[in-house]
Parts: structure tokens; C-alpha cells; sequence
């Protein structure tokens, strides 16, 4: 951030402000000759008090500029701490916004009790109604950022609050059940669990300070039995989750897509959101699925012409993997760097100013093509001109794993030719040794493994990974689109998972991750209502690899890994068809895949000519 003097009074800012409501101004020097308007010296309000419907106050701080008139509203609200926003509220401040960065209900600042999603419709509608009647305000709110604070945009527009006039949903769900929770009915429980600890931090300092009161303890004898915390009134270890992260256990008693999901998801109202939007996807990003939708279900379904004529849409690499150019094990270049205030900024000055900038005179969508490693504008996603081409799985009935000098050991290939006769493959899936998650997309925090793209070789030399590799291609391949993967299998037990990845291999071998997916053969009819298989029993089931952009330079191979876990990203599947959250008992599944005339298995990829 370029900043030049920051002044409250006579002295210069050196730390965070804090105590009551207060005006402070502050004189902000920010020149960017790209931006709508003047620059402003900003003036800034700390924990104002909005009132929610029910009595419940939010606490907000206010950037906005210390001049005469009236200038349109960013808002964001936030569960991660509204004083992270100091820097952007300065800068969009000083360049003619006013800027709201609100703690959501239970979250910090604000009152009320913390469960994600629950309150952000009615608490969303109620803040853009109360900043759009602010007396500098000219009535028009947008709302901005990313990951749950997508997810606040949403919901608030999905209630349709008369003053909003744009959305800036940046790598966030559509459902919060599919792509978020669970995935093709598996649970996404590396998300789920770093997630809920680290949300679960604050509550607990919020439940511990309510018990904190040293003159109840000052009669305390001996003095080294004085309770710091007061912990003895604090929960249990074994009932902790359920004190402090109540949510983590709901939807582990919430398999299915059922009534709990359909109140929050997004999906199943798009006809209800009536605003223009610009969504932020990322490749790696665990939210890419969703990010998608939401663009695709508001293109087509929004409940105005503005709405779905408004929409636009970014892919960028990294997400909730990293910041570029480098993400995990690869360096995208610096093409690949996104500012994400920047992009704000300039979504708005189309949107509330007018100015003339990328959004009105490019194309709807813009990708970052990997490979190539250059952002591309295109006229609509999925890309019209790409063809759909089936890639079948080949075998001699044995395309198990690398050697350990990362050779392929096994005979499995990938061809445009339809297979014949030829032997299944499989291999036995023990849920007490599973194949390890080796980066992709993660949240909230990498493993030891890495996050993003990594190199996959140490899973495919397994035997309970399947390998399908093309030959290496003799000019530059481009696969842009949505990825599917049609597998004809059946399995020993009467529940287990199918895994796939699409995977990049390098003339060096390095085998880099691009995308990847899973479904648990429970759910292979339906997300709603379960089924368990019958062992031995064939069944064609298709998998959601969600989507990629990469160009296959020359002497790349493409390559296809099936297998039956993924941990500790997804749950284990114990292959006994009990409920998953309770289940402790293990049995191995031997797990078969079909690729023959009858039953051609296919991974299904858009190639761009």
C-alpha cells in the first residue's frame, strides 16, 4: 500500500485505535490517476453501533472521506475481525467511498451467539438498509470479499434488501452442503475441522472472559490457588465441540442434502438475487465448484435483466492456496498476481461511478489459462468453441501404480479410441491405510504435504492408485472447461469411494495435480437420499472434477489417477455403511473398474482447437 502521511491530530499513527465511538480524522494521501474522482482526506468512526431486527447489536467501523456530499457504500461483513480492514477502508476511502467493515453476529465486536449462515440474510438486509439511509451515503451499497464473507454477500442478497446495488463474492460456496462441507457425499473434513478451530478460538476467549473476575477470586487461599481463567467453569474436553463449535457437529449429523442445508444454500435461490455481481474463482481453491455456480445460476436464473446481464466472471489461480505467483510447489509467474483491493476498487468505479475501465470495455469472463500461465478473456464459460472428448481408460488388467523410480509400473493408458475387450482393474482400498492428501485445494491451512499443486508421484507408486496415461503430446494441448469422470465400478463392500485427479506430467515426471473429485457410492443416484450398494453389483457412476484451465506444453503427458480415498481432505470411508460420524469399525473393500465395450469408462475433457 503506497501510503504517504497519516495524521490524527498533531501525531502520526503508530497503532491500532482503539476504545469508544469516536470520530477521528485522519488525513490520508493516496494518488492513483486510474480511479473515478479526487482523492479525500478520510475521517473514521470505531465500533459503531448497528441494531439488528431482533435488539441484537453489530459493531461497525466507518472509512469514509472528510468532505461535503454524499459517496456509495462498500461494506463487508466479516466473522474474522473487522480491524483487518483498516487498510482497504483507508485506501477506498481516500479514492471516494464510504466503507463499512462490520463483525457478523457473535464474532468479535458484535453481540449475539456465533453459527455460520444462520443469521446473515436478515443481519445483511438490516446493514445495507441502515447504510443506505447514513446521511453521506447516496443510497447505493455494495458489498465486497471473500470466503465466508462471500458467503454474507449471498445470503444478504438473496433476501433482496431495496439499496443493494452490486456484489464483489470473491472464492465462496453455492451450496453449503455440496462443494463446502461435503463433497460427492464424502465429508470435507480437513476444511471442516481447521475451520471450526479456528472460529471455535474466539469463542472460547469470549465464553472465558465472561467468567473472568479476579474479585471473586481475591479470597483465594494459598495465593498460588488463584484461578487465572477460571477454567473449572469452562467445558469439558468431551463436550467442548459442542460448547463452542455446535455447527461442526450439525453437519455431521446432516449427511444428506436435507431441510438444514436448503435453508442456507444459495443454489436454490438465485432467482431471488436481482444485482449485478463479479465472482472471483480460483484453480486450487477449494470454492472453485461454487464460484462457478454462482456465476453460471445467476447468468441464467437472477430475478432481474440486470441481474443476469450484470454478471462477470475471474478465474485466477490460488484462492484459498496462496497468494501467486508462487502456490505451492509451482511458480505461475507474475501474470499471476491478483490485488484483490484493486480489483474491488475498480468493480465499483464501473458499477456506482461509470468510469470506463476493464469491466466495460472487456469481455464477461477472464481465466487464467495454466500452462501458458496468461489471464485470457473469453465471451462466456463453458467456452462454446471447446469440444468434448472422452479419454478411455485402457488396461491389461493392471494399471496400479509407478515403480519406485517414478516409472509407470502398471498398463494403464488413456486413448480417443473406444476400448474392446479387456480385463478390469482393481485393487483393495483399507480405510486404516489411506492414500494421503498431497496439496490441492485446501482450506484452512496446508498440510504437511503442501497445498496447491504439488507433486503427486509419492501417491501414484501405490498399489491402490489406478494410473490412465496418454502418450506425451506432440504440440500444445489446451483443456479448458468442466471435467468429468464416467466410471463403471463395483465394490466388495456396500459402501466405499471413488476418487479422481487430472494431473499434468511433466517430461521430468514431476506430476502436477490440476483437479480432482470424489463420490461416496451411497450417493451415486442422489445427494438427498442415500442408497448402499450391492456388493459385487456394477454400477456406472460419474464423478465432478470440477473444472481447469492448462495447456499440455509438447512432451506433457495427461494423466487420469483413480482410487478410493484422500485423507485427510476427505473423511475415510469405512466401507460398512454406517453412519460416518459415529462409525469406528474398518473393513477393507477390494474396488473394481471397468473399461470395456460394454462398460467404457471415460474421463470426459474440453479441448479447445
Amino acid at each position: 500500500m503506497n501510503l504517504g502521511i497519516i495524521v490524527i491530530g498533531r501525531e502520526r499513527m503508530k497503532k491500532t485505535i482503539i476504545g469508544s465511538v469516536s470520530t477521528i480524522l485522519i488525513y490520508f494521501f493516496y494518488i492513483h490517476a486510474a480511479h473515478a474522482g479526487n482523492s479525500y482526506a478520510v475521517t473514521y468512526e470505531r465500533d459503531v453501533a448497528v441494531k439488528m431486527r431482533d435488539g441484537t447489536t453489530l459493531l461497525a467501523d466507518i472509512f469514509r472521506p472528510d468532505a461535503a456530499g454524499k459517496f456509495p457504500v462498500l461494506l463487508q461483513r466479516t466473522p474474522y475481525d473487522k480491524n483487518y480492514g483498516t487498510e482497504f477502508g483507508l485506501k477506498a476511502a481516500a479514492q471516494g467511498y464510504v466503507v463499512i467493515i462490520e463483525d457478523v453476529r457473535g464474532r468479535y465486536a458484535s453481540e449475539g451467539e456465533w453459527y455460520p449462515f444462520k443469521n446473515e440474510m436478515n443481519d445483511g438486509y438490516d446493514t445495507v438498509e441502515w447504510a443506505a439511509a447514513l446521511p453521506y451515503s447516496t443510497g447505493k451499497v455494495g458489498m465486497f470479499s471473500g470466503s465466508y464473507d462471500g458467503a454474507t454477500q449471498m445470503l444478504a442478497a438473496i433476501g433482496h434488501p431495496p439499496h443493494l446495488a452490486g456484489i464483489f463474492p470473491y472464492v465462496t460456496a453455492s451450496n453449503y452442503h455440496e462443494n463446502c462441507t461435503y463433497q460427492g457425499g464424502a465429508f470435507e473434513q480437513w476444511f471442516s475441522e481447521s475451520w471450526s478451530s479456528k472460529l471455535a478460538r474466539e469463542t472460547f476467549s469470549r465464553a472465558n472472559q465472561k467468567r473472568v473476575d479476579p474479585l471473586n477470586g481475591a479470597a483465594t487461599l494459598p495465593l498460588v490457588d488463584y484461578q487465572i481463567f477460571g477454567l473449572q467453569q469452562l467445558p469439558s474436553q468431551s463436550t467442548a465441540t459442542k460448547a463452542f463449535a455446535p455447527y461442526f457437529l450439525d453437519w455431521l449429523d446432516h449427511p444428506s442434502y436435507d431441510d438444514y442445508w436448503k435453508a442456507v444454500s444459495i443454489e436454490d435461490h438465485f432467482f431471488n438475487i436481482t444485482v449485478p455481481a463479479l465472482h472471483v474463482a480460483a484453480w486450487y481453491d477449494i470454492f472453485l465448484g461454487g464460484s462457478l455456480r454462482n456465476y453460471l445460476g445467476i447468468k441464467s436464473h437472477g430475478g432481474s435483466a440486470e441481474a443476469r446481464s450484470g454478471q462477470r466472471l475471474l478465474v485466477i489461480v490460488g484462492g484459498h492456496a496462496g497468494d501467486g505467483p508462487k502456490i505451492g510447489a509451482l511458480d505461475f509467474g507474475k501474470d499471476s498476481i491478483f490485488d484483490e483491493d484493486e480489483t474491488t476498487i475498480h468493480w465499483y468505479d464501473y458499477l456506482f461511478k461509470g468510469v470506463r475501465n476493464e469491466f466495460s470495455t472487456g469481455k464477461p469472463v477472464s481465466i487464467f489459462v495454466l500452462g501458458a500461465n496468461k489471464f485470457r478473456q473469453e465471451d462466456e464459460w463453458p467456452l462454446a468453441r471447446a469440444k468434448s472428448t472422452r479419454y478411455f481408460l485402457h488396461s491389461m488388467g493392471a494399471a496400479n501404480g509407478l515403480t519406485s523410480s517414478g516409472q509407470q509400473d502398471g498398463s494403464g493408458s488413456l486413448s480417443v479410441i473406444a476400448p474392446a475387450a479387456e480385463k478390469p482393474d482393481q485393487y483393495i482400498y483399507d480405510p486404516s491405510d489411506p492414500v494421503q492428501t498431497i496439496g490441492g485445494p485446501l482450506c484452512c491451512g496446508a498440510l504437511r504435504t503442501g497445498i496447491g499443486p504439488q507433486d503427486q508421484r509419492p501417491a501414484e507408486v501405490r498399489r491402490d492408485v489406478l494410473i490412465y496415461t496418454t502418450p506425451a503430446f506432440s504440440k500444445e494441448t489446451e483443456i479448458t472447461g468442466p471435467i468429468s469422470l464416467d466410471l463403471y465400478v463395483s465394490s466388495s463392500a456396500v459402501d466405499t469411494d471413488f476418487t479422481g485427479m487430472l494431473v499434468d506430467v511433466w517430461p521430468n515426471g514431476f506430476a502436477q495435480n490440476l483437479t480432482s473429485g470424489i463420490l461416496r457410492l451411497r450417493y451415486r443416484k442422489s445427494q438427498e437420499n442415500p442408497e448402499l450398494a450391492k456388493p459385487g453389483e456394477i454400477y456406472r457412476i460419474t464423478l465432478d472434477l470440477l473444472a481447469t484451465s492448462n495447456v499440455f506444453l509438447a512432451g506433457h503427458k495427461l494423466r487420469l489417477e483413480v482410487s478410493s480415498s484422500n485423507f485427510p481432505r476427505f473423511d475415510r470411508n469405512m466401507n460398512t455403511g454406517e453412519e460416518q460420524a459415529h462409525a469406528t469399525r474398518m473393513i477393507k473393500a477390494t474396488n473394481v473398474v471397468y473399461h470395456d465395450k460394454a462398460r467404457p469408462s471415460a474421463l470426459v475433457v474440453p479441448v479447445v482447437p
